[in-house]
């Protein structure tokens, strides 16, 4: 089979196109015919060597996968060859920019039907990070305000859709290229984090501050101020702390997305309910990965990729 590897950290230039031989699932796993493999910037930030997931090389990376099954290893009685599925693989282990690829039955959903198989790959690690931060950690409730900062990727854009979802208000941070995608989503304003800083713009408190985006520590700090007293600062950007107040008792965590079988069914059923949109920017084949992770590494890339298992 086809699949794309790195034998050593570094630049988007160690991904290479490979032959490699079809994996055959152990007790307890499943093998899929890959559909489409979501590409994250934490694929770019393992390959390059600077996120501390450690994986066996070479590593073919893709840690969100859908497909269809087409083997079981022995102990799978909750999933059958042809099933069409969704998963959240483990990040240490080999990916799915590939034609195959192995998967824990334990971490697969049924995919939704309501939208093509390769794009329910945007899916997994994206609107379980949203749906942890959000109910899990900040433990959001109907009538509560939530501030949504970098709200135009593509965690933002499911945060944004289950908060208003649940009945909250919700203030969304996005520049101009992609407001139109976040009211969309539904939210109730939108500040333009390019034209005026977001301490200015939000002036009433809220009761959940969620951060999906890199952003200043000092402006981190400062809008914990706009956080009511007893509220929840949520944050995904692993690399930098999540400041609180003890003193009004605001409270911070910063959120490692987990699989969750549960949840991502639950997600799945949204999707087909038409109660979530999955918004896909483009396709590409396995041998366009490296210029994917490229752009993340320039911070030119808009929007989520879905890699195809084709080499052309």
């Amino acid at each position: 089979m086809k699949a794309v590897r790195f034998h050593q950290h570094g630049a988007p230039s160690v991904l290479q196109v490979e032959d490699v031989e079809i994996p055959t699932p152990s007790t307890g796993e499943v093998r899929i015919r890959v559909a489409g493999a979501g590409f994250n910037p934490a694929d770019n930030g393992i390959r390059a060597g600077f996120l501390p997931i450690p994986v066996t090389l070479p590593h073919t990376p893709g840690f969100d996968v859908s497909g269809t099954i087409d083997a079981l290893g022995d102990d799978v009685s909750s999933l059958a060859v042809g099933d069409a599925v969704i998963g959240f693989l483990p990040m240490t282990a080999p990916g799915a920019a590939a034609e195959y690829v192995i998967a824990p039955a334990s971490v697969l959903v049924a995919a939704p039907t309501s939208i093509p198989l390769a794009d329910a790959a945007a899916i997994p690690s994206a609107a379980l990070t949203a749906t942890q931060a959000l109910f899990d950690e900040a433990g959001l409730k109907e009538g509560q305000r939530v501030l949504i900062v970098g709200a135009g990727g593509t965690v933002g854009g499911f945060a944004v859709q289950l908060a208003k979802r649940a009945g909250a208000h919700v203030i969304a941070t996005a520049s101009p290229r992609s407001s139109a995608s976040v009211w969309a989503a539904g939210a109730d304003e939108i500040v333009d984090h390019t034209a005026s800083t977001v301490l200015e713009e939000v002036s009433e408190p809220v009761d959940v501050l969620l951060n999906l985006a890199p952003i200043d520590p000092e402006e981190f700090t400062a809008l914990v101020g706009r956080v009511r007293d007893g509220g929840v600062v949520v944050s995904t950007t692993a690399w930098m702390p999540a400041p609180d107040d003890e003193s009004r008792g605001v409270r911070s965590v910063v959120v490692y997305v987990r699989s969750d079988a549960e949840q991502l069914a639950r997600i799945s059923s949204l999707v087909d309910s038409g109660d979530l949109r999955v918004e896909v920017a483009r396709h590409v084949p396995l041998t366009e990965l490296a210029s994917i992770h490229e752009q993340s590494a320039e911070g030119t890339l808009r929007g989520k990729v879905i890699v195809l298992p084709t080499a052309a």
